[in-house]
This record gives structure tokens, sequence and C-alpha cells, in this order.
């Protein structure tokens, strides 16, 4: 009942033209889909034997252990009777590939004039240029019209390109200043007021243009829902306008440093039930999963895809190896890059195709998984000690295991197996703390430098980011391109200038969106500096001569005298003499 509930809730979600219907061949593949989301495991690449499952019975999910362990049993055999290769201890020496010419089709960094001057809304447009944005603005303004017309009950006026910009800059302000609820920003008379956010736009404003987001036509959008259960539907549609011209801008106006990193993003959303899929491993469950390359020396998103089901790679080698190969194109890149990632990815088919296209290639692996080596012999035991070391090197492919707190398992193709690298790790001997070193294999350093420890590209992305609740899905991706965009530029501006940090990066940005500067306070002309009384005159002509009398700031600042004067500036309040010999007033305002 409970789950029949949550599906119905699902469905709710979306409007009656991006309702799911899913085929059979979608039924059929559902086991894989979810193997892929809840376990991270690709049944092209994880295939594995019963006997193979007992041994990594706490590694491999329940589901897969018996799943085509009888028809893979043969093929098993014949590469195991193939090659058999022993374990190898540090003490033996390995050698390494010999090094691919590092040769890149830019020259790597920011491709901006680094004479010119380039503000936080200058960089941030080139990934929402004035074009883009205008596309966008008559998308919405077509769903604004189609939703009027259907019935919906508030008032609309067109928006244009200068006012979706103040909109966004607000997007970003709210994701700066934490409220519970967006009524918040626009709440009056109360201790908690923001004044900012009404004298960009009106809440009613803000939130229908909320609602009518849109960055595709609707009635393209109504032709192709017709397509659905077809190899013409494209589930991406709605967002595809504005994801082209992101991922364009993100290679244009950047080229990468020779180590880059895969990634994987997820953005909450339960708006689409198609594409939208469980994780349990992530700290939000249910939503979106994006493909990222990195440049991992300062976390800028060179290129990324949206996962939208199986069939999305149709080559027949696994979406772990198709989801890297879709984002390395060697005529943008170039030739000679590094490339790291994690043991969802790394197989020995893709590091040995990467070598090929040369491109170097490095990731933690999975045991388990297709062609990795299985030897027992000489191989790391439960009992081995810390910083223990064995490899494997098959042509440049190399194998390595390290015994750290657990096992660590690594491959390279860019790397010798050991070159005398040491880590220092806190033990525990009698009853105390102390640091001590061990032996650490080149791949294993490489790797924590390039694609763990502080990962720039998520940080960036968190410090910042938009989370607007929103029933409709493609709101939640143009959120992601708006962090990704912000994110992209900051990164440029600091590669450029270098000489702003992330949070003063934002509140500029936000300002030169909607329109406003920090500094409120009017600006004086010198026809503003007028002198007044002191204080108000008495009707005491007694003490017309002494009342407001104060210390002439300008005599003592620059004669050291103390002269007493009922005469001050309207601007800078400020006592100041005004005598036909004295006029300190003029010299005071001397230059204004």
């Amino acid at each position: 009942m409970a789950r029949r509930t949550r599906k119905r809730a699902l469905q709710e979600n979306i409007d009656s033209e991006e309702e799911s219907t899913f085929s059979s061949e979608e039924d059929e593949d559902f086991e894989d889909e979810r193997l892929h989301f809840e376990d991270r495991f690709d049944p092209v690449e994880d295939n594995v034997t019963n006997n193979e499952c007992e041994d990594d019975s706490d590694k491999i999910p329940a589901a897969k252990r018996t799943k085509k362990s009888l028809s893979l049993k043969a093929e098993t055999v014949v590469k195991r009777a193939k090659k058999t290769l022993s374990w190898r201890e540090e003490t033996d020496v390995d050698v390494a590939p010999k090094p691919r010419r590092f040769l890149p089709a830019r020259e790597p960094g920011p491709q901006l004039s680094l004479a010119d001057s380039h503000s936080p809304v200058s960089l941030f447009k080139q990934f929402f240029s004035e074009s883009a944005v205008s596309n966008l603005c008559h998308n919405t303004n077509a769903q604004a019209a189609r939703a009027l017309a259907k019935g919906r009950k508030y008032s609309w006026t067109d928006v244009s390109v200068g006012e979706l910009y103040r909109y966004i800059g607000l997007v970003f302000y709210i994701a700066t200043v934490k409220m519970s609820s967006i009524a918040d920003y626009w709440r009056q008379h109360s201790i908690f007021t923001l004044p900012f956010p009404a004298t960009v736009m009106p809440r009613d404003r803000y939130r229908t243009i909320s609602w009518n987001l849109h960055m595709s036509h609707p009635d393209a959008d109504t032709e192709n829902d017709k397509k659905r259960g077809t190899a013409e539907h494209d589930r991406l549609f709605r967002v595809k306008p504005l994801m082209d011209t992101i991922r364009l801008a993100c290679k244009a106006f950047y080229h990468p440093r020779r180590n880059l990193a895969v990634k994987e993003r997820f953005v909450a959303s339960k708006g689409n039930a198609e594409i939208a899929r469980y994780m349990k491993a992530k700290p939000t469950k249910v939503g979106f999963k994006f493909f990222a390359l990195t440049d991992s020396s300062n976390g800028y998103t060179v290129d990324l895809s949206v996962y939208t089901g199986k069939n999305i790679f149709p080559t027949g080698n696994g979406l772990s190896y198709d989801a890297v190969m879709s984002l390395l194109d060697k005529k943008v890149l170039g030739s000679g890059y590094h490339v790291y990632m994690d043991d969802f990815y790394t197989s020995p088919k893709l590091l040995t195709d990467l070598f090929a296209m040369k491109f170097g290639a490095c990731g933690t692996y999975r045991e388990y998984r297709k062609d990795f080596p299985r030897s027992s012999s000489n191989s790391l035991t439960q009992k081995s000690t810390r910083g223990s070391i064995r490899w494997i090197r098959d042509g440049p492919l190399v194998c390595v295991k390290w015994m750290d707190k657990q096992e660590v398992s690594v491959c390279s193709t860019i790397h010798a197996a050991y070159k005398g690298d040491h880590v220092k790790r806190k033990v525990k001997a009698q009853d105390t703390w102390k640091k001590k070193t061990f032996p650490c294999p080149a791949p294993v350093t490489a790797y924590n430098q390039h694609m763990t420890g502080v990962d720039p590209s998520d940080q960036l992305l968190q410090y910042y980011t938009v989370k607007h609740k929103t029933m409709k899905w493609y709101r939640k991706v143009f959120l992601h391109f708006l962090d990704v965009a912000a994110t992209n530029a900051f990164i440029l501006h600091k590669e450029l200038h270098g000489n702003m940090m992330h949070k003063e990066f934002m509140e500029v940005l936000i300002e030169e969106l909607c329109g406003v500067s920090q500094k409120t306070a009017p600006k004086h002309t010198s026809s503003d500096h007028v002198p007044v009384p002191g204080a108000e005159l008495t009707s005491d002509v007694r003490n017309l001569a002494t009342t407001g009398r104060r210390m002439c700031v300008h005599c003592k600042a620059v004669h050291g005298k103390t002269q007493h004067t009922p005469w001050k500036c309207q601007v800078c309040d400020v006592h100041l003499c005004l005598q036909l010999n004295r006029n300190c007033f003029q010299e005071w305002h001397k230059g204004l």
C-alpha cells in the first residue's frame, strides 16, 4: 500500500503532458537500471561467476550474484588458462609505460584576454549569454500564455531579458542568504525582514516567473511527448537547448590542464519518474545523475551529461565505459591527458582503450570486475602488515594492492607500481597515538592528489547551491545549470585576476545582475556642500552669537589652533570657519 501511494504521489508531480509511459523493453531492463543506481553496478563489466561471488560476497550486490553466472563460467575459465600472473612486491622493480607527450588542442587555461578587465557578470554571461536568455524569455512567455489559456488565475506580463537577469540575480541571492521559505524573503513588518528582494521585483512576479520558466517551446514539447515509447523520443528535450549552450560555453572559454577527473553528481528531484533514480549511497536518495568531466587543479566543469536510461549509450561496452568515453573528445581536448576516476568506471578495457587514444588513466577498481587479476599467488591477506604492496603488470596496465587500514586496489597506465613514496598514519601503540611512516604506491599517491580529499568541483558547487522546491524536474536541472555557470565564472575570474574570494564574487555578481550597488549612500556633488547653522536659531538675541558654536575641524587639523564657529557643512556635518579673513569652509572643500 505504501509503495502504491508513493508511486501515485510521484506521478502527480508531473504535468499531464509529461506523464511517464514505459515500454516493455524498459520493464525488462528494470533490474539492470536498479543495479546501476542502488549499487553502482555495471552489468556489462561486473559479470562474475558463482565461485567469485562466494569469495567477494560482501562486495557484490546480492541481486547480481547469480545472474548470468552459468553462461560466463566457461568464458572465465578460458581467460584464466590464457594468462596466470602472480603478485610481485614493492622490492621488485616496475617500469612505467613511456610517458605520453602532452599535446593540448589549445593553450591550457582561460581562453580570454588577460589584458581585459572581466567583471563577475561579464564572465557569467559567457555561459548565460543574452541570446540564450532571450530564448529563455521567449519560451517562458509561451508557457505562461499556454497556462493562462488553460485557466490559471494570475497576472502575467511578458518577461524581458533584463528582468530575467534580475530574476537570476534573486535566485543567487536566495542561495546566499538562507531562509526557510521563498515567502520569507518578502516578509514585511518583522525584525527578520529583508528589504532587498522587494526592491528588485515583487514576490508574486518572482513566483510567476518560477512557475513558467521554460527552456524549450511548449508546442515542441507536445510534439516530442507524442513520440513516447519510440526511438525518436528525447527524454531531455525540455532541457536540451540550454544544456547544449552551457556545454559549448564550458569548452569554449577554458581549456583544461593535464589532470582530469570524471565525477558523478546527483541533483535531487522526484519530478520525473522516467529519469529520476534512487541511489542509496548518496545523501540525496532520489534525483538525476550527471556525469561530469572536471579539471582537478581547480574544479572547473569541462563537460557534463545527464543519464536518462540504459539505452543512452548503445555501444554494448557498458555504462561505466561509455560514460567516460562520451566526455573525452580528443579533437576538442588534444592528447596526453591523465584521467582519474573511481571504481564504478575503472576497467581494463577502458584503461587500455584510453591508452591507445593517448590518454593515461588511473582509478580504484573492483576485484570482481571482468579481466582484473584474481590470482591468489603471493596476494595480500588479512594478516598482511600495514604498508604492504603487491602489483601485477600486464602491458601498459599495472594493478596495485596496498594494505592501509583496509586493502586498497588501484590500477594505472601512467605510473610505476612503487617509486619510494611514503605516507604518515596515526597508529596506536601502548595506549598512545603516534605518527608512523608507511610505503605508498605511486598510483595511490596520484589518485589521492587528483581525485579524493577536498574535491574543488563539488565543494564550490555546494557553497552557494540553489535549492528551490519545485514540482517540475526540468527547473531543477535549470537551477543546476545556474550553479555550474556561476562556479565556472568564479574559477575563470580567479584564474584571470585572482583578487576575489568566492563569497565576494557571488555578492558582486548578484549586485550586477540585479542592477544595484551595496553602497546605498547617494553621491553628493560640490553644489550640495553649503554652510548651514550648527544649531537651531534661538529667539533669545542674547545667545545668538554663542548658540551652536563648535570647534573648527580645519583650524585644528591644519594649524593646530582651537577656533569656534557657528557654521557647519550640510553634507560633511563638520564645523568650519566662515569669515572674511578666515574661510576654512572653502579650504576644506578644495578638490570636490
